[in-house]
């Protein structure tokens, strides 16, 4: 909203600084980062009522307070910081109100969930086939709002490999025909929606583990959608260039100012749990955003935390089935394998933090590996 003032630039010289992505991403943050303080003490008291059944003080150990309620829910407390500051400091093209669509979308999804676990204070909320027709249908709705505007059409079918300079799968690059191009890129974007969704919900075990690592790996995709959105480092980097991406990087300031404040009570001991609300719409979002900047496999390495718990049961699972019951982890998400290993929770949080960190760095050398 604030980015038209740039046009009063005639009026009062300093107007023009609102033009400009990088000032805009840094008040997004901030904006995001005062918002979520402000409504914080608020929004936890209000949900101290809630408490996520599912938790077991058992695996949580130390970080578990016998007989306490730790609220859940706590996504409403980060949509609440970052929603205002997007809409506010970010250009409302079809790349945010996409990406926006998604965090929303899914969000609700997740809300849903965490209702009824509450209201029934149970483990089980809403099936698992109704939560991923849901979040499919949210995908859906993202790619429909990109098609909306038909500079972004062709663009919507290009997909990028990190270590390529060109795209693997577009009209031009494969001759086919523009619709099977469409609809076979809206599959796998959806796909990787859901999947990067639901990643982050299954990484969500353990006191701050989930929320640091979105901290990283949405530092590294606003950077990277900075890059991607300017033609001239776009150029240098042999990357796709997608007008208008930049605005996404202050809508990945805006989600950095929002889960650090949710960090901040989530720390061990947690104020407070992020629930599906925060955690589906997190994970979808990120998925979105990836896709719309033709990075989606730059998210896999970024976010190689999410992949390695999503992973982790799948392959447990399948390995369950395969040998009638026998266990490959003590438990999975693969976090929880450790706590049965012995390592204290906080350590298995450090740890899975400095592997976000290192999968961040390695996305961003990919850059380079043209």
């Amino acid at each position: 909203m604030l980015y038209y003032l740039h046009n009063l630039e005639s009026v009062w010289g300093p107007f023009r600084l609102f033009e400009y992505i990088s000032v805009r991403a840094i008040l997004a943050g901030f904006t995001a980062l005062l918002l979520g303080m402000l409504f914080s003490r608020r929004m936890i008291n209000a949900l101290a009522v809630l408490r996520q059944p599912e938790r077991s003080a058992k695996l949580m150990g130390e970080l578990a307070k016998e007989g306490g309620k730790v609220p859940t829910m706590g996504g409403l407390l980060i949509g609440a910081a970052v929603i205002p500051a997007i809409l506010l400091w970010a250009q409302p093209n079809v790349l945010v109100l996409a990406t926006l669509f998604c965090l929303v979308g899914m969000g609700g999804v997740g809300l849903w969930d965490d209702w009824l676990k509450v209201k029934h204070n149970s483990a089980d909320g809403i099936s698992g086939r109704t939560k991923l027709a849901g979040q499919a249908l949210v995908a859906l709705g993202a790619l429909l709002i990109v098609l909306c505007d038909a500079n972004y059409r062709t663009s919507l079918c290009e997909i990028w490999l990190p270590i390529l300079n060109g795209p693997i799968w577009s009209a031009d690059s494969l001759g086919l025909p523009f619709v099977v191009c469409l609809v076979v890129a809206s599959l796998f974007i959806i796909l990787v929606c859901v999947g990067c969704s639901n990643a982050v919900n299954l990484t969500d075990g353990l006191d701050g583990l989930a929320i640091g690592c979105v901290l990283i790996t949405t530092l590294i995709l606003g950077l990277v959608a900075y890059l991607v959105g300017n033609h001239i480092f776009a150029s240098y980097l042999r990357i796709s260039y997608v007008p208008g991406a930049g605005e996404l990087a202050i809508f990945a300031s805006a989600l950095i100012g929002g889960s650090l404040v949710f960090l901040w009570h989530n720390a061990a001991p947690a104020e407070l749990y992020m629930g599906d609300v925060g955690a589906l719409g997190l994970g979808g979002a990120l998925g979105c955003m990836a896709c719309l900047m033709h990075q989606p496999f730059l998210l896999a390495i970024v976010g190689g935390v999410f992949v390695i718990e999503a992973l982790s049961v799948m392959l447990q699972v399948a390995y369950f089935k395969r040998t009638g019951g026998q266990r490959l982890f003590l438990m999975t998400p693969i976090h929880h394998h450790f706590q049965k290993l012995g390592w204290p929770s906080t350590k298995v949080v450090t740890r899975f933090w400095i592997l976000s960190l290192l999968c961040g760095l390695l996305g961003l050398l990919t850059l380079k590996i043209r």
